[in-house]
Formats: C-alpha cells, sequence, structure tokens
C-alpha cells in the first residue's frame, strides 16, 4: 500500500469526489449536499461512510452529452467505456468489463433484475430527463444486492416542475449525427405531470458501417394526495436499433481507414419500464413506501463480439440471438428515526419474479483475407443456421431479499453505520440443448459497517468494511463450451458449476473544506479481495470461456480537487491510481504453459490510472455566456491476460461553450479537440501471435445546437 499512501501525499493527502450543490453547480462542494442512494434515504455526505458522488443538473445540462458517459466520466474513480452509439463497458474498481460487477439504477430501480445483467443497460435512458446522478464506488450489496460490487450507478430522472415549462432542441454534428428533444412540466393542484423524450438520429458517420436511431419517452404523474401521502407513477418506453461495426484491426487504425470488417451484424432493444409508488411521511421521524413495477424487455443482436475466427482460415462463424424478459416486482421500505442517539432506521423487502427466453443459433460466415493472411479485411454472412443451436433456455427467476440499516452519533461528531441483507436468487431453468430441467439457488448476507468522524467544519473522515456479492448471469450458465455442442461432434458442455463472486472491500477516505468553501479535496483509499470472480477468458477464435478465478485483488486511491477562486472561475481534477491482479488463477486445460498460472499478472484491460479534470469560465463581462476545457486521460493497460503487450493509453481534450438569449440557448462542444488518435478499448485474445482488436475513438468532433426554454412563472 506505500505506493498508494505516496500517490495520496502527493495530491495533498485529499481530493475530491466531484459532489456539487444542487443550486449551482459552480459552488463548491459543501458537506450539507444530500444523497440517496448510498443510503436509499436522504442522508447528508458528512454522515456517509463511503465513496459516493453526485453530478447535478447543471453540471449535466451544460455537457449536452451525445451519449452518458460524456457525463459519468467527470465522477473521479469512474471511467464508462465507450463502444459506440451509446454501447458501453464499466471500470469501477474493476478493469473495463462487460462483466456483471455494477448495479444501473433508475431512480434507485434496478434497470434489470438480478442474475440477467447487460453492459449497455444505460443506452436505454433518456439523456434529456436526468436530474442528478449518483455514483456509488465499492460495493453495496447490503442495501442493493447482487451485482452492486464495483459500484452502484443511480440516474435520478427529472420530477414535475411547479410552473409550467417547456423545451425543444435540436443538436447535430459533421458526422451525420442528429437529436431532437423536447419535454413538457407542470403541476395543477394536486396533480404534476412531466414528460421528456428524445429522438436520435446517426447515418453514414466516420466509421463505416455505424448508423443507429434511438427514441426515448418518459413520463411521469405525482398525485399529492394530502401533505403526508403522495402517489407517484413513472413510465419509460424506448426503441434502439444500430449497426455494429465492430472493431478495426491494427493496420486499419493506425491508418485512420475506419472500415467495419461486418456489414451485417446488428444489436435493437425494446423496452418498458413502469412503476407505481405510494409514500407516506407517518410524522416528522417516520415514513413508508410501497413501490410496485413492471419491466419488458427485448434485446436482440447479431454481434460482432461473436464472431469466431482463426488465423488463416476463409472461414468464420457468427451467431443471431434474443434475450426477453419481463419482471414483476415490489418492494417496501421503511424509515424510522429515534432521538436516542439521533438513530436513524431503514428496513425493506423486496421481491421479484423475471420469466426469461433466450435462444442462439449459429450463422457460417466467409473471412476475406487481407495479404499474409494474418487479418481480415471483411467478413459476408454466408447463411443462417437455425437448425444449430447455440443456446436455448427458459428460465423463471424468483429474487427475493429482506435488507435493513441502522446509524447513530453516540457523540456529535461520531456517526456510525450498519447494515445487513439476504438475498435469495432461484432459477428454475429448462435447458433445451441437454434437455435438462433444474433448479439453482444462490443466497447470500451481505455485511457493511461504516464510521463517520468529523472532529472540524473544516475536515473529516470515515471508513468502512463492506461485503459484495455477484452470481453468475445465466447467460453465462447455459452456453455451450467452446469445443462442445454444435458441429464439434461432442456432447454440449455447460457451466453449472460456476461459483458466486464474492469480494471484501476495506476502504478509508476523507474531505477538506477550506477558503471559506472556495477549495474542497474528497479522497479514498480502497483494498478489495475477489473470490471466484467470474472472468470471460478470449480463446484463438475469439469465443469465450467462462472461469471463475480463485483469487484476485483491487487496491487503489481515488482523489479530486475542486477549487472555485471567483464566481467566474471553477476548477476540477479528479482521478485514480489502481491495480488490479491474479492472486490465484490456475487452470489445468489451458493450450499453453502461460496460461496456466496467471497468478501475479495484471489483469488485462487494467489501467492503473484515469482521470478527468475540467476548467469552467462563466464571465462576468459577458453574461449568461460559459465555456469549459476538460481533459480525459487513460493510461496504459495490458492488452491480453499474460501480459506480453500493452496500449498506450491517451490524453484528449474537449471544449464547450454555451450562451443564453432570453429563452433561447446556442450551445456548442468540440470532441476530441486535437484530433487524436487513439482506442477507448484495445485487447487480443491470450495467445501471444493474434492480433490486436481496436474500438477506434472518433476523430474531432463539432457539435452544435439550439435550444427553447419556456417557463410560465405565476
Amino acid at each position: 500500500m506505500k505506493k498508494y499512501i505516496t500517490a495520496l501525499l502527493l495530491v495533498g493527502q485529499i481530493a475530491f469526489a466531484q459532489n456539487k450543490t444542487e443550486k449551482d453547480s459552480t459552488k463548491t462542494q459543501d458537506l450539507e449536499t444530500v444523497f440517496v442512494t448510498a443510503n436509499r434515504t436522504a442522508t447528508q455526505r458528512k454522515q456517509t461512510p463511503t465513496a459516493i458522488s453526485k453530478l447535478n443538473a447543471k453540471t449535466i445540462d451544460e455537457a449536452k452529452a451525445v451519449a452518458v458517459f460524456e457525463v459519468i466520466n467527470k465522477i473521479p474513480g469512474v471511467l464508462m467505456v465507450n463502444l459506440g452509439n451509446e454501447q458501453h463497458s464499466m471500470a469501477i474498481r474493476q478493469p473495463m468489463t462487460t462483466n456483471a460487477y455494477y448495479l444501473y439504477l433508475e431512480d434507485g430501480l434496478p434497470i434489470r433484475p438480478m442474475g440477467i445483467f447487460n453492459h449497455n443497460a444505460l443506452l436505454e435512458i433518456n439523456q434529456f430527463n436526468l436530474q442528478n446522478i449518483e455514483v456509488v464506488k465499492g460495493p453495496v450489496s447490503s442495501l442493493y444486492g447482487p451485482e452492486a460490487v464495483g459500484g452502484a450507478i443511480n440516474l435520478i430522472s427529472k420530477k414535475p416542475t411547479i410552473d409550467p415549462e417547456f423545451k425543444f432542441g435540436i443538436q447535430a454534428d459533421q458526422w451525420g449525427y442528429h437529436r431532437i428533444q423536447a419535454m413538457a412540466s407542470a403541476t395543477v393542484g394536486k396533480v404534476g405531470f412531466h414528460i421528456a423524450g428524445i429522438s436520435s438520429l446517426q447515418k453514414n458517420g466516420w466509421m463505416a458501417f455505424s448508423d443507429y436511431n434511438k427514441d426515448n419517452l418518459n413520463a411521469r404523474i405525482d398525485f399529492n394526495i394530502s401533505p403526508k401521502t403522495r402517489l407517484i407513477s413513472t413510465t419509460m418506453w424506448g426503441k434502439y436499433y444500430s449497426d455494429m461495426s465492430g472493431s478495426v484491426n491494427e493496420d486499419a487504425f493506425y491508418n485512420r481507414t475506419y472500415k467495419s470488417t461486418t456489414d451485417f451484424t446488428y444489436r435493437k432493444s425494446d423496452a418498458l419500464r413502469t412503476k407505481l409508488a405510494l409514500e407516506h411521511d407517518w410524522n416528522s421521524n417516520s415514513s413508508s413506501a410501497l413501490t410496485v413495477y413492471f419491466r419488458d424487455n427485448k434485446l436482440g443482436q447479431n454481434p460482432s463480439y461473436s464472431i469466431r475466427w482463426t488465423t488463416g482460415k476463409t472461414t468464420a462463424t457468427g451467431e443471431i440471438n434474443s434475450n426477453n424478459f419481463k419482471s414483476y416486482g415490489a418492494i417496501a421500505q421503511h424509515t424510522q428515526k429515534l432521538s436516542f442517539w439521533d438513530t436513524k432506521i431503514v428496513a425493506g423487502v423486496l421481491y421479484d419474479y423475471s420469466p426469461v427466453t433466450y435462444w442462439a443459433y449459429r450463422t457460417d460466415l466467409k473471412a476475406n483475407l487481407n495479404p499474409g493472411g494474418l487479418t481480415v479485411n471483411n467478413y459476408e454472412q454466408i447463411a443462417e443456421r437455425p437448425d444449430i443451436k447455440l443456446v436455448d433456455y427458459t428460465a423463471d427467476i424468483f429474487n427475493s431479499a429482506e435488507y435493513a440499516q441502522i446509524s447513530f452519533s453516540p457523540i456529535e461528531q461520531l456517526v456510525l453505520t450498519g447494515g445487513l441483507r439476504y438475498d435469495n436468487m432461484k432459477v428454475d431453468y429448462d435447458n433445451a440443448l441437454d434437455k435438462s430441467i433444474g433448479t439453482k439457488i444462490y443466497d447470500k448476507v451481505t455485511f457493511k459497517a461504516g464510521a463517520n468522524f468529523n472532529p472540524s467544519t473544516y475536515f473529516g473522515f470515515y471508513a468502512n468494511y463492506a461485503q459484495g456479492f455477484a452470481p453468475p448471469g445465466i447467460t453465462s450458465i447455459f452456453r455451450a463450451k467452446p469445443g462442445t455442442g454444435g458441429t464439434t461432434g461432442k456432447p454440449a458442455e455447460f457451466y453449472y458449476n460456476l461459483e458466486p463472486a464474492t469480494f471484501d472491500n476495506y476502504e478509508a477516505g476523507g474531505w477538506i473544506n477550506v477558503l471559506k468553501n472556495k477549495l474542497y479535496f474528497d479522497y479514498a483509499i480502497y483494498y478489495m479481495d475477489g473470490k471466484n470472480e467470474l472472468l470471460s477468458i478470449r480463446q484463438p477464435d475469439n469465443s469465450t470461456d467462462f472461469q471463475s478465478a480463485g483469487e484476485t485483488r483491487h487496491k487503489g486511491v481515488e482523489f479530486g480537487f475542486n477549487y472555485k477562486p471567483s464566481e467566474q472561475l471553477n476548477i476540477r481534477f479528479g482521478g485514480t491510481v489502481a491495480e488490479h491482479t491474479f492472486i490465484n488463477f490456475k487452470v489445468s486445460d489451458r493450450p499453453t504453459d502461460a496460461l496456466k498460472n496467471l497468478d501475479g499478472k495484471e489483469m488485462p484491460q487494467a489501467p492503473r490510472w484515469s482521470g478527468n479534470a475540467e476548467i469552467s469560465y462563466y464571465p462576468n463581462w459577458f453574461p449568461n455566456f460559459r465555456t469549459a476545457l476538460e481533459w480525459q486521460s487513460v493510461g496504459s493497460y495490458y492488452q491480453d491476460q499474460i501480459n506480453t503487450v500493452k496500449y498506450a493509453g491517451y490524453d484528449i481534450f474537449n471544449f464547450r461553450l454555451g450562451y443564453h438569449y432570453k429563452s433561447l440557448e446556442f450551445f456548442g462542444n468540440i470532441m476530441n479537440l486535437t484530433d487524436k488518435l487513439y482506442a477507448f478499448n484495445v485487447s487480443r485474445a491470450n495467445l501471444s501471435t493474434s492480433q490486436p482488436s481496436y474500438t477506434a475513438a472518433a476523430p474531432r468532433t463539432f457539435l452544435i445546437g439550439l435550444q427553447y426554454n419556456f417557463s410560465l412563472k405565476k
């Protein structure tokens, strides 16, 4: 840990987790900022013994983000990886991964049921409907259950406004992207209404075969039955279709010939989520809430990442799949405050029933090779093979949970917190490929304990211990192992014995707030051990073999800095220094000796450094004008699991400006200001002879927009 303590000292032993006030994002964070995600109830930052950050509506609005990663990456310790067309993976106290180690929430409710994780869940989010984004870093399984390991991201939607408001905007760039967005909101008597929609379209972009379109509509109705009782209804509908251009090889990347090797792959999503919440305040110290919800989601793909090709071969295979589920669930929660030691108790129960179907079948492809035969110029889809099933199952998933958390303050400067949750996930399945019918049960008690010590209004400390829990996703369990099933002549073998991953996280942090709230630092040091961590082991033909690693270790420092020398200027800087390693990972059936023992190796796609900084300027001499220069940095990382070759990482700059004139808002963004050649992700199979795959980032992009904002003050 010495190197991490040294890194902390180099930034003043303090850092800033980008939390800003609700009223004005240009003001320095103060400790009265209220969070709801870390404790499932409104809690001040100085009473929250965990690393948590918040982006408010002003910060989100000024970013004018095409995709959510453009704002989430402003948070220290968070790297949301852009995979194109709003597709993404995530890195929070983990390498860049698509594994089920993050919990994506919409207004506190998981977007997916437990066991049906999808790393692309946030592409369903309506960017124009976001009020706040809260990110808890580290395990929060004791409150939210499985998958809340690396962290939880809570996207909080806008509420009905008191005064009638209407907004309409358009934005576009030079690469064929444009978006239309509209919002209307008002409160009439006891009823508040809010509706927001976007329609995005990408045509003929910088990357060949990268068109996409997305339509989202969000609606909310608040019925204030009485001053103490509220009925809240929210509905989200979304439709998404995207070409999957996939990655490019090394020559194409460095020559900037962004030609897709596929012109037949796609991803499509149809999503509906609706919930009804009844909230009641019994008195100033007691409140209860009951939420019932329904989800209906269909995700279909002909994915580029499932193409299997062996170097030198002129044939390859792909797949077409469809994952469909519905969810019926309810959450009941009660919050009770006691005068003794300023105690607060939060307790709740959850039940979720989610029937799911998943099928996948093979496609036959022709591989047209480049000179030398080591890389593919392009693939052609020759035939769909619905007769060769790769996955074919139905399952009923039953999730139930009980949780409780207590916090109390035996002395004024000290707040102690403890939480406990029991999860039970039962999967009744029918696997058509091996004609098996059975039940899998994953259950776990998770615990956390923490303390906040605030000896002064100028500085404070916290520490916590938290457990994380992640059962294997059922899409992993019922996929045939490489080399079995299909046309191999061998009976299909499945991952029935994959174990749940468990994590133990130890964390300490603190804050300093000086110069009359002009200077704020926030930091966290963490040390997290994982057991049976689910890893996707890429094979030479690009297929995936799932392995539960014996042990992994994740440790690092998250830090930040926010300085506001005047009303016109705001400077922030934050990032993370981390290390992710295999501790005990031995696999006897690997094809080479180098792959049999990964002990001590760094995990692939795990940069030791990532950071984001921004200077924002609001000139007094030019009222209603804003400008900002942002720096995004990602350090080097290994492309493969045997640590043979690294990608150097990247540093890019983004520039934003905007101007309000009466009800009109003009804005422009220049993304990748210096036209840097870089990739969001670079990976290769385990064999040192394989070729790297580059997920190329866009060249310099000019985005311009116009928005009409109307408000009728009562």
